[in-house]
């Protein structure tokens, strides 16, 4: 278990973010762990949402930006089984520990976890606009 773990920690690479005395426990979590996963994990994400659109949304890439952009955060906050499944995409490489701190308050940090993917993921709508093509 413990070789696994720091597997894990050296392949996601370094904390993301600032990290302080006055950081609380969630923003620590954040940075230390979700952000290099999503960070790790973001081709996954790209290919898994154009997954999602072509047979969900096929009309996605006629979109306007902004349409595509809303579109964007409202599968993800809407879709239940879509945000589970991107959920376990992060929560796959947690630690042991890291887990365990998830489980005491998965409510506020699942809301960090989707909207910096959802943020993450509009930041590079572009990349949906390529895939019509």
């Amino acid at each position: 278990m413990e070789d696994r773990d720091t597997f894990l920690k050296e392949f996601r690479g370094e904390t993301l973010g600032t990290v302080s005395a006055q950081s609380s426990a969630d923003e620590i979590f954040q940075n230390q762990t979700i952000r290099p996963i999503l960070k790790l994990q973001n081709d996954l994400f790209i290919a898994v949402f154009i997954n999602y659109v072509n047979k969900n949304k096929p009309d996605f890439y006629s979109y306007s930006v902004e349409k595509k952009l809303q579109t964007i955060e409202n599968s993800i906050q809407k879709d239940i089984k879509f945000r589970n499944s991107l959920k376990g995409i992060v929560m796959a490489l947690f630690t042991v520990d890291e887990y365990n701190t998830y489980i005491k308050n998965s409510s506020d940090l699942n809301k960090r976890m989707m909207n910096l993917l959802i943020d993450r993921l509009k930041n590079q709508v572009q990349l949906f606009e390529l895939e019509a093509k």
